[in-house]
């Protein structure tokens, strides 16, 4: 694996996105991998933990590209990721990543791109799914669900994986994007774990389920080899 940062330049400002690429990749020209995917973080900011999940990406054959969405604030306060958060406009996001998409496919001379994110990361995969036609499948870990009007716009195949014991992106609200799915057609397949939010998260042992982190990194790596590498 190999790792670099390249520039993003949006209407709010310029900002990085880190990278990580298969071992055999040869930045110059193309690359050996056939997709990338576009990872977004959790309202802690683009943090070691979201580096890390970048590797194995690139371990597993993508390039993954993870845009700093904070440019350069990271914090480990759960405060303070709150207020970041907030503060960040939904087009402010959407423009970094819609930025993070175009200059995957310039520089990387890649056109099947997936996106994933946890937390807030999945409440932005979500809406790019809805919004970005670009994009061709979607993995969205406890996001929060926009209403009817942008999941209407839903085409991209997407697996969205949720905890029965999260308290923020409830089964309840799980239970409203069902409907959503039945009622507008969308690709939409829902993964429910006994786990709590951010189950995913290995740095954070008040909330890590291992046994759900590996099925649905399993079932993540099958659904963007089944869109992206065919």
């Amino acid at each position: 694996m190999q790792t670099e940062t390249i520039n993003l330049n949006t209407q709010q400002g310029p900002t990085t996105a880190h990278v990580a690429l298969p071992t055999d990749a040869d930045r110059e020209t193309s690359v050996s991998a056939s997709a990338a995917v576009i990872l977004i973080h959790e309202w802690w900011g683009l943090n070691d933990h979201v580096r890390d999940i970048a590797g194995r990406y690139a371990n597993e054959g993508f390039v993954c590209v993870a845009p700093d969405l904070y440019r350069g604030h990271v914090t480990k306060d759960q405060e303070e990721a709150s207020r970041m958060m907030h503060a960040l406009a939904i087009e402010d996001g959407m423009g970094t990543i819609r930025s993070a998409v175009e200059e995957t496919k310039r520089a990387y001379n890649l056109e099947k791109i997936g996106i994933t994110g946890y937390c807030m990361g999945g409440t932005f995969a979500l809406r790019a799914a809805c919004d970005i036609s670009a994009l061709g499948a979607s993995a969205v870990f406890y996001g929060d669900i926009p209403g009817d009007d942008a999941l209407s716009r839903l085409s991209v195949p997407t697996l969205f994986i949720a905890g029965n014991r999260d308290n923020w992106i409830t089964p309840e609200k799980v239970n409203g994007l069902r409907e959503a799915a039945r009622k507008f057609s969308l690709p939409v397949e829902v993964l429910s774990y006994d786990a709590d939010h951010g189950f995913f998260n290995n740095t954070r042992p008040e909330v890590y389920n291992p046994e759900a982190a590996r099925d649905s990194w399993r079932r993540v790596l099958t659904h963007f080899r089944e869109y992206l590498q065919t």
